[in-house]
């Protein structure tokens, strides 16, 4: 363990020996924050945690693939038995198994952003609206905006601040737009890009039971 260890500056072996709860790492470019995050997760499989305990979270299918490459440099194969994916792909595995529990097949279609935009734009079409003031790039912001702040399509047409915006903007119908949106996918089967997360938080709210079987068993 010590030898691990030595391979780290007096600050990056702080923040990998701390393991008495939630931590957050700042630092700037260039300062080593993903290699205090593979000796993290080296640190705590030496330490005797179960690799399938590990979840470890990335933005990027590249950074990733470099994680667990720079992991297993350091304790080998021990490494492929922890889940490390993108945000998306990982939640995406979950809703997989546990899409049910919220109204969707596990099968569901995953939308793509031309997918998206073809489905927007088809409702602009029906609910006759200027496609020049509710441009579907615009549309599409509108939405994946509102589900990255956890904002539900009924959430959104029932805050006041939110549709004042809409209304000062000219686009008093996004409200509309949204609620139709999401029902369509809903009777799609079909969740799109943003909804992975979405859609995960609604699932570990209702059912915190998800959770704990996933908190214990990630393979």
């Amino acid at each position: 363990m010590e030898n691990l260890l030595n391979n780290l500056n007096p600050s990056q072996r702080a923040a990998v020996e701390f393991c008495d709860g939630p931590s957050l790492v700042i630092a700037g470019a260039g300062s080593g924050k993903t290699r205090v995050l593979t000796y993290k997760i080296a640190y705590l499989l030496k330490s005797g945690l179960p690799p399938h305990y590990i979840l470890a979270l990335t933005f990027t299918n590249k950074a990733a693939k470099e994680m667990r490459e720079r992991i297993t440099s350091v304790v080998g194969q021990e490494a492929k038995n922890i889940w490390m994916g993108t945000f998306h792909s990982v939640f995406a595995r979950i809703l997989r198994v546990e899409a049910e529990l919220i109204g969707y097949p596990k099968n569901f279609t995953i939308y793509d952003t031309d997918d998206t935009k073809s489905l927007i734009r088809a409702i602009l079409k029906e609910m006759n609206l200027d496609d020049k003031l509710y441009n579907a790039n615009h549309v599409y912001g509108r939405i994946s905006s509102a589900k990255n702040n956890l904002i539900s399509p009924q959430e959104y047409n029932k805050n006041e601040a939110i549709m004042a915006e809409d209304i000062a903007n000219g686009r008093p119908q996004m409200g509309q737009i949204y609620m139709t949106y999401a029902q369509r996918c809903y009777r799609a089967g079909a969740m799109d890009f943003d909804d992975l997360l979405f859609k995960t938080n609604v699932l570990l709210n209702k059912y915190p039971e998800v959770l704990h079987k996933y908190q214990h068993q990630f393979k």
